[in-house]
């Protein structure tokens, strides 16, 4: 879960031993509802035509952008634009990508899966929640002039963080996210400021800005990808983190000349670890090393002549023991 894709559990665990079956009968009950809303949340993203604007916020940084999300003639479109600071702006079509930067005079397209450029959940894996993260509803609260449901969402485990989401429970559209950590202070979030349902049907609304705009100057970078189906033959997890399941493989190659690169994104439903494992790119000598992204924990070390770089919405130590669990397998 991104932005969000991103620790009081024992406290949940006591109250449930002590209450009586009444309590414990209205807690389920609750608890139930509350995946049931994250279940339309997941399917929101794909069916809701809206258009909005939202902040980013994680630590001092902060970033507003706009986006406009339209259902016509079967198709999906997106188009999402960075409003301050260094220009960018993301289309989507479907299963094609388009993502503008005008200060690199680049345009970087690509064929993927269509994966919402807004944040979302997976809903696979939404039913095996409750067995790693203590899942309620709370209270009614406005966002951006829409009446939303709080849902309080606690990990049972050192291995990941807590989030607090507002969902309009009419739509099923997130409106407000934010990524918890064990004191229960924001480490980011992202919530809308503006929001309109039913973005105008003119397909000119989801139009690149920067499209017209293009010269011959500006070059074009292809990314040829293919998903990786099963086991990928060279790779294996020695300590997979509980609750993570790979969800999706894919590799890249980002230029003609270069080598094709691994991504492997692990999830739990709501936290997500990415595997970047690039060829031809480790240095003689490299000392694993971890570091930092806003909310997002890195982790890089060297694999033979490999480079594996972990990033994830997951606290900083469960992340080096996922990234010290890679190897690569005996032939």
């Amino acid at each position: 879960m991104r932005y969000a894709s991103r620790l009081v559990w024992l406290g949940y665990l006591a109250w449930m031993a002590q209450g009586t079956p009444a309590q414990a009968q209205q807690h389920q009950t609750g608890a139930g509802e509350a995946l049931q809303l994250l279940q339309k949340v997941a399917t929101a993203a794909h069916k809701v035509t809206y258009s909005g604007v939202f902040v980013y916020r994680s630590g001092s940084r902060s970033e507003t952008s706009r986006i406009t999300h339209l259902i016509e003639g079967g198709n999906e479109f997106e188009r999402l634009e960075v409003l301050d600071g260094s220009p960018r702006e993301v289309m989507r079509r479907n299963d094609e990508v388009r993502c503008f930067l005008p200060d690199s005079r680049m345009l970087i397209v690509e064929q993927r899966n269509a994966r919402p450029l807004f944040p979302t959940l997976r809903p696979g894996a939404l039913a095996s929640l409750t067995g790693y993260y203590d899942v309620r509803k709370g209270v009614m609260a406005r966002v951006a002039g829409v009446e939303s449901q709080s849902i309080q969402i606690d990990p049972r485990d050192e291995f990941r963080y807590g989030h607090q989401f507002w969902i309009d429970p009419q739509t099923g559209l997130l409106l407000k996210a934010s990524l918890l950590d064990e004191q229960g202070q924001a480490l980011e979030s992202f919530a809308f400021t503006e929001l309109r349902y039913g973005a105008a049907p003119d397909i000119e609304a989801i139009k690149a800005r920067f499209e017209a705009a293009r010269g011959e100057n500006w070059r074009v970078q292809q990314m040829r990808s293919s998903d990786v189906k099963g086991d990928d033959g060279q790779w294996q997890l020695k300590a997979l983190l509980p609750g993570f399941r790979r969800v999706s493989g894919t590799r890249r190659q980002l230029r003609a000349d270069a080598p094709e690169g691994l991504q492997l994104i692990y999830s739990d439903g709501l936290a997500s670890i990415s595997v970047f494992i690039e060829p031809g790119a480790g240095r003689g000598g490299e000392e694993p090393r971890a570091f930092a992204m806003g909310a997002v924990s890195g982790y890089r070390r060297q694999i033979a002549d490999h480079a594996v770089i972990v990033m994830g919405d997951v606290p900083p130590a469960a992340l080096r023991r996922f990234a010290e669990g890679i190897e690569m397998k005996r032939r």
